[in-house]
């Protein structure tokens, strides 16, 4: 495998502190990784954005590209965000095809989406088409708590209608004190979904330095790693 797009149930689940992890994990290991996020919405011109993020957590690296293709000021969904702005909103094929190049001088791409699975780029198009253009698995980011297991059966089921692979579901910010909810989700996801869960990061993982951040990215999800491969 070597591109990954990783999409969540929906919006601030976790994704960015999740592709980090991954992308912390390839890098300690060697690998040559690219993060591509196809539209950043919700921050201006020279404002801190997903990327940003990837960069500090995984630390300063001659292996990690990061490479952003639009963003769009206003915090909607990216096609809303670039027919607000009056730009052009970014195509599937031309994300797929940013991820392509990126693959070719990569050993691992990581695409990270906005929103959750079928969140518009443009009026026809979502991540799922970006995943299906580049036959590349997606990895589904979920919440903890009540409501995942509909929100995340919800999304894998539309992977599978689409003939899309999904190697699994992480949870993308687990509690330092779950509740029962969580608790029974631990089983309960993978019942609903037929799927592995992978992984699961702590709550407040994006607030580590690099190091630290290796260490629980490890913790969390070191095994998903080898079932991705």
């Amino acid at each position: 495998m070597s591109v990954l797009v990783v999409t969540g149930t929906g919006t601030g689940v976790g994704k960015t502190v999740v592709t980090a992890a991954l992308a912390a994990l390839g890098v300690a290991a060697g690998s040559r990784v690219a993060v591509l996020k196809p539209a950043q919405t919700g921050v201006g011109p020279h404002e801190h954005g997903d990327l940003d993020e990837v960069r500090r957590l995984v630390g300063d690296s001659d292996r990690l590209t990061c490479h952003e293709l639009a963003r769009y000021p206003e915090p909607l969904a990216p096609a809303t965000a670039a027919a607000r702005a009056g730009r052009a909103p970014v195509s599937a094929a031309e994300a797929a095809e940013a991820a392509a190049k990126l693959a070719a001088e990569h050993d691992l791409v990581l695409v990270e989406g906005a929103g959750g699975l079928l969140v518009r780029f443009t009026a026809e198009d979502t991540l799922a088409d970006v995943a299906a253009a580049l036959a590349a698995p997606v990895l589904v980011v979920a919440t903890a708590g009540l409501g995942t297991l509909n929100h995340t059966a919800l999304t894998t089921e539309a992977l599978a209608v689409r003939g899309l692979r999904c190697p699994g579901v992480v949870i993308g910010s687990w509690p330092a004190q779950p509740d029962l909810a969580a608790e029974c989700n631990l089983a309960d996801l993978p019942a609903v979904t037929g799927l592995p869960l992978l992984g699961r990061l702590p709550a407040g993982a994006g607030a580590l330095p690099p190091g630290e951040f290796l260490v629980t990215a490890r913790a969390g999800l070191g095994a998903t790693t080898a079932r991705l491969s």
